[in-house]
């Protein structure tokens, strides 16, 4: 009976590393859609975001029937609370590389993004899978170290979003307001994404170390 309930904790890492790399893939191809007008590309993406919120109801649905019947406690426990955090966390970023597909569906034939930001949004796009793929890694190896690295990671993603708003405010944008709410809204999807991916790595740090503290201070804390 032990073993079935511990195969039914370990089968939740595997579904949150398989939500991880789902999310990386439509970010990926959210910002490919975003760049290149690509319709077909945004549409695949719009109409796979259901796998990833199936994925979440799965979790969701496994974790309320072990908290009935197993009553975790300790380690256990931060298991299940993380992996329902964490699991709120990418349903939410498979949300958001969703509504970039849906910009450059709105926007079809014509490309969102004005030519002098085309790097700074492919930039973006490249930096949330770094983030993502990263948190999966962490999620399945359990690595607290890495964990932390990536509040400071996030810092790259934050410093592109302050750029755009420096072009969007500056006196010689000369694109009007639709293209000005575009970007702005496009901005802050992948701020967002970024942001939930840092979560996804503190709430690693706490299952491994049972601490809410800022991560750079709970390196060394025990888990219990």
């Amino acid at each position: 009976m032990r073993d079935a309930y511990h195969e039914e904790l370990d089968t939740l890492t595997v579904r949150l590393v398989e939500m991880t790399r789902l999310v990386r893939s439509a970010i990926s191809r959210a910002t490919t859609a975003l760049l290149d007008a690509d319709l077909e590309l945004a549409e695949s993406v719009i109409s796979r975001d259901a796998e990833v919120d199936r994925i979440f109801t799965e979790i969701e649905t496994s974790i309320f029937d072990l908290m009935a019947r197993q009553q975790p406690v300790a380690v256990d426990l931060r298991m299940i609370i993380t992996a329902l955090r964490m699991g709120g966390d990418l349903e939410r970023m498979g949300d958001l590389a969703e509504h970039v597909a849906k910009v450059a569906r709105l926007r079809h034939p014509d490309s969102a993004i004005p030519p002098e930001l085309r790097s700074t949004i492919l930039e973006m796009g490249q930096i949330a899978e770094r983030l993502v793929t990263k948190a999966g890694s962490c999620v399945a190896s359990r690595d607290v170290e890495s964990a932390l690295e990536l509040e400071q990671d996030d810092d790259a993603m934050d410093k592109l979003h302050r750029r755009l708003f420096k072009t969007l405010l500056a006196d010689d944008w000369r694109y009007g307001i639709e293209p000005a709410i575009d970007v702005t809204l496009i901005g802050r999807y992948y701020e967002r994404y970024a942001d939930h991916a840092v979560h996804v790595a503190r709430d690693v740090v706490y299952l491994v170390t049972g601490s809410r503290a800022n991560g750079r201070a709970v390196q060394g804390a025990p888990g219990t």
